[in-house]
This record gives C-alpha cells, structure tokens and sequence, in this order.
C-alpha cells in the first residue's frame, strides 16, 4: 500500500473521531443546560411566593418596612440578573434578605403564629431545598461539561466546535453572608 491510500484512511477515521468528540459534547452541553432549566424552575417558583410573604408580614411588622424593601429589592434584582455569575449573586443576596424576615418572625409572636405565613415558610424553606439540590446538580453537570472540553483529545476540537467553559452556580464572595446568622435590631 502506498500513502496515498493511507492519508484517505487516516482522514476518514479523523473524521469518525471529530464527529464522536462533537456528540459527546453536545450531550454535556445538554445536560448543563437541562440542569440550569432546573434551576430556573426552582427559583421562580422561590419569587412567585415573595410578594405573598411580604404582604403577610406587612400585616403584622408594618414598622419593618426596611427588610421588607430590602426583600422585594433583592427579588426584582435576582428576577432580572443575566448569566450564572450574576443569577448567583443575585440570588444568594436574595437568601439573605428572606433570612431577615424569618428573623423578624422571631420577635413577632402573632406573624410567628400566623397559619399563612407559617405555610410561606415552610414553602420557601422547601424550596431552598430544591435549589441547593439544583445547584449542586447543576455543578455537577458544569464540572462534568469543563472536564469534557479538556480532555484530550476533544480539547484539540472543543474551540473550533465552540464548546467552552461555564461557570458554577457559586455562593463565592457572597458565602459569609448567607451562612452566617442574621442580625434583627429593633
């Protein structure tokens, strides 16, 4: 056999492998973007129950208006924040303000005792649950993705097929403030 006979067999099975590398990072493709719909899902179910919360604990802790803009500020903030860096952000500053309102619930027996705002809780707190199943994962599905595109030998196609690299759905900086417990001054 001469050359000329190899480099067409050479090109085919470049050509089997490029197409084996370009499906297997579609499908991690699809599985982060499945696993940010899911989160996407939880989070909005989490800012359709704020306006209720906040309308109940208005009823009894009119005079804590502050938190309260505090939480309806943070909602509109994470509702309209772009992109995995910003989403989590947002919506971690989002946690901490529904931590001040459970906070306040403390110092109001009657909000404390009130079967609406108990069932709002338990909803919420139900739901951050689910996301912090979501986002791990979500992680998961990004640390799979990441380690996929850099692997060798796809990390050879993964530019040219315009696969790169998704960021974590992080606490990152704002990790202290959503761990720690919240301050309730009166």
């Amino acid at each position: 056999m001469t050359l000329s006979t190899y480099i067409p067999i050479g090109l085919g099975l470049l050509a089997l492998v490029a197409i084996f590398i370009f499906n297997r990072l579609v499908i991690l493709r699809q599985a982060w973007k499945r696993a940010f719909a899911d989160i996407d899902v939880q989070l909005k179910q989490r800012h359709d129950l704020i306006p209720n919360l906040v309308e109940t604990v208005k009823g009894y802790a009119a005079h804590e208006s502050g938190t309260l803009e505090a939480v309806v500020k943070a909602r509109n903030a994470a509702m309209s924040s772009q992109g995995t860096p910003q989403q989590g952000a947002a919506e971690n500053a989002l946690t901490g303000a529904l931590r001040q309102v459970f906070a306040l619930s403390e110092a109001y027996p009657n909000l404390k005792a009130n079967e609406n705002f108990q069932q709002l809780q338990n909803e919420l707190t139900d739901l951050e649950n689910k996301i912090a199943a979501s986002r791990r994962f979500f992680n998961n599905a990004v640390q799979e993705y990441n380690t996929g595109i850099q692997r060798f030998p796809t990390a050879l196609f993964a530019g040219a097929f315009g696969f790169s690299q998704k960021d974590f759905f992080d606490l990152g900086d704002d990790r202290k403030a959503v761990t720690d417990a919240p301050q309730v001054k009166f």
